[in-house]
């Protein structure tokens, strides 16, 4: 191919992803029956007298290298489900979470790149035959590629430094045929992440699509935090210098890390600042602009240059009715702050969290929700790995009270995708380890809280 037809867009990038369905689909196929192979030969080497706990680490880590090797190279949907998965790394117990903990901080930050044949043929079906013509330069080599497109560096035509987001061609049949095969594949998969229940998180991740396939719509997203956080002293938002379709121009961030990164390599000191910034933002949000950040993947989190903290992507934001965080929610952990589980209980009912003709007693309520109010009841609280695996495997124990408590609790679909952003924020700040003044944030940017 001579480069003036990759310039015009050759039809034969039009489908780069889905015309590999069927090798996409064996692919994360081999993942469950890769596992059950290993650990049969586990099986044979602990019968040949090899220490249990050997296997079992080795076993776990090449799983974990097959695993994220095919989820970061496949891209799609496969590349979104391992970082949706990695946001709860915190949340394994150590002997698991250890051998997947590398290869978790890679998946969050990139994936292998799209050639840059392809990346000029997106660019000229979106820009015209010319597309060169609006920039001064472009690096074909890219900055950074994730699960739906990868972004190049570049300069303006005015002069200005940007990030060029490009789509992968075939990106949405590709996501959708992923997460088809990863639904199938669940009960399986939930293996990897034990006490996760994998279904849920693929359904939700299909509900999304749509919409992080749509970069007009994700350009109105981004333009309108970075008009309310433009003079932030903390936060950066790149600007929006042009979009189409499947290109979304920015303006350039000079980032260094991010917090994957850290979670890896940070010092203490650099994860309890930036992981105090990280949920000032997630909270903030949705008052400035009535939306909330709904990605709350450490590697959508840079750290500039000059300290702040630049925030990308908003291709997955929800846009709240009332432009804020529900009320409700604020009110209902005051209550519980202040040890009033009575209100607590019957405000659960009101919002749906516990269906008409569920019997639950406020003490049991009590004993259930108390560690997660912690948080708010102090000053200051050190979120850890520790703190967040008590937390899971009091939940996820059948025999416990703390399960059968929390199969009588309903989440309506109005608060599913806060709760997701919750939840995956707490799981990001138990990876930094952040001490944070939780309360104080949630004084500041949750309503009916401070009240």
């Amino acid at each position: 191919m001579t480069p003036n037809e990759a310039d015009r867009g050759s039809p034969r990038q039009e489908s780069v992803l889905p015309r590999r369905a069927v090798a996409r689909t064996a692919r994360l196929a081999s993942l469950p029956l890769g596992l059950a192979g290993r650990a049969t030969i586990g099986f044979g080497k602990r019968l040949a007298g090899v220490p249990s706990e050997t296997v079992l680490t080795e076993v776990q880590l090449r799983t974990a290298e097959q695993i994220f090797k095919v989820l970061g190279e496949l891209k799609g949907g496969a590349m979104k489900f391992g970082q949706a998965m990695s946001v709860f790394e915190s949340a394994l117990p150590e002997e698991f979470a250890a051998p997947y903990r590398a290869t978790l901080t890679r998946l969050q930050d990139s994936a292998p790149p799209m050639d840059p044949v392809t990346v000029h043929g997106v660019l000229a079906r979106e820009f015209g035959p010319r597309w060169r013509s609006r920039f001064t330069s472009f690096d074909d080599n890219p900055t950074a590629a994730a699960s739906i497109g990868q972004v190049h560096r570049a300069r303006w035509h005015d002069g200005r430094e940007v990030a060029v987001k490009v789509q992968y061609p075939g990106a949405g049949e590709a996501l959708d045929a992923d997460l088809r095969q990863i639904s199938r594949a669940a009960r399986l998969l939930g293996q990897l992440l034990p006490g996760t229940d994998i279904k849920p998180l693929v359904e939700e991740l299909r509900d999304r699509v749509v919409e992080e396939l749509d970069y007009r719509l994700e350009a109105q997203a981004q333009a309108a935090f970075a008009a309310e956080y433009a003079e932030d002293p903390d936060i950066v938002v790149p600007d929006v210098v042009d979009v189409t379709d499947n290109v979304l121009v920015s303006s350039w961030l000079d980032s260094v890390s991010s917090l994957s990164r850290l979670i890896a390599e940070g010092t203490q000191h650099e994860r309890d600042t930036y992981g105090l910034t990280y949920v000032r933002f997630l909270f903030s949000g949705p008052e400035r602009t009535g939306m909330l950040h709904a990605d709350p993947h450490p590697g959508n989190f840079r750290v500039l240059a000059d300290k702040r903290l630049g925030v990308v992507d908003y291709g997955a934001v929800a846009r709240l009715p009332e432009r804020s965080l529900p009320s409700p929610i604020g009110r209902l952990l005051r209550r519980a702050v202040d040890d009033d589980w009575a209100a607590v209980t019957q405000g659960l009912r009101d919002e749906g969290f516990i269906k008409p003709g569920i019997d639950l007693e406020v003490d049991v309520l009590r004993e259930y929700l108390t560690p997660f109010v912690e948080p708010a009841q102090v000053e200051h609280f050190r979120f850890t790995r520790e703190w967040m695996r008590a937390q899971a495997v009091r939940i996820n124990n059948p025999r416990g009270p703390a399960f059968a408590t929390a199969i009588k609790l309903n989440l309506p679909p109005s608060y599913l995708l806060i709760h997701r952003v919750w939840l995956g924020g707490i799981g990001v700040l138990a990876q930094l380890e952040a001490q944070a003044p939780f309360r104080a944030v949630l004084e500041e940017s949750l309503p009916g809280f401070a009240d």
